[in-house]
């Protein structure tokens, strides 16, 4: 199983003059050819990236609110916004199994919860997702749900997860594509550890368009590189010469 390409029939689009068609990212997506088994979306906040990631988890039948297939449910309205989006999609695989997980960090809270309340414990580790802490509960996930074949997607995971456990995270899906052939991943993130994946093919959302790019070439990258290299003149830049909190 494999995720080829993502396309917007532009024919199946009722209104252009209404949300997500509006986000101008979403009104030039043509066809996005898919090469690699983990491709990454970035972008800045509002760029469109989780939308359109949203949409695809949509198409291929997971719960709006993330899970597998056996979840549904949809608990705030933003999520109702992305059906026309979804049906307008053509997301096409090479084989079209229904199997993965959307892991969507805002609403992971009750995912965790209908993994209790269905009794699916042993599936996820053993142990309550609600036990653990907020990155334990995430790459626990990971670690226990993700090693079977099937199309995983992810919404800014890096939400739940401190640097050192986004490095943890990588050694993870490296473990987990070199031990399955039939595992893809489809992540939105910012973060440049993440990004780093080698091999990752990374699609911008940035400049009102969906383009592909380098590594080195992603805001998240740039931003963090020139900050840690001299925090000193983006600190003045913000702040002025006496940020506040200073005792000098």
């Amino acid at each position: 199983m494999r995720l080829r390409s993502i396309t917007l029939i532009r024919d199946r689009v009722k209104d252009w003059s209404v949300y997500p068609f509006v986000v101008p990212a979403i009104q030039c997506l043509e066809s996005l050819e898919i090469r690699s088994r983990i491709c990454f979306f970035v972008g800045e906040n509002g760029s469109g990236k989780s939308t359109l990631l949203e949409a695809i988890a949509d198409n291929y039948g997971f719960g709006r609110e993330g899970g597998s297939r056996n979840f549904y449910q949809t608990t705030t309205d933003s999520v109702g916004s992305i059906g026309p989006l979804s049906k307008a999609l053509r997301v096409a695989f090479s084989a079209r199994t229904g199997r993965g997980f959307y892991l969507r960090a805002e609403s992971f809270f009750n995912v965790a919860t209908q993994v209790d309340e269905m009794g699916l414990q042993d599936g996820y580790g053993g142990r309550s997702l609600h036990e653990q802490s907020h990155g334990e509960s995430f790459l626990s996930l990971l670690e226990n749900r993700f090693r079977r074949a099937g199309f995983y997607v992810l919404d800014e995971p890096e939400a739940a997860l401190s640097p050192q456990r986004q490095l943890a995270m990588l050694a993870l899906l490296r473990t987990l594509l070199s031990g399955n052939n039939d595992i893809q991943f489809l992540i939105a993130s910012h973060s440049p550890i993440l990004l780093a994946y080698p091999g990752a093919q990374i699609f911008s959302f940035d400049e009102g368009k969906i383009h592909e790019v380098r590594y080195q070439e992603t805001s998240p990258y740039q931003i963090v590189s020139r900050f840690l290299a001299r925090p000193e003149v983006y600190l003045k830049e913000l702040f002025g010469e006496l940020p506040i909190g200073s005792d000098q």
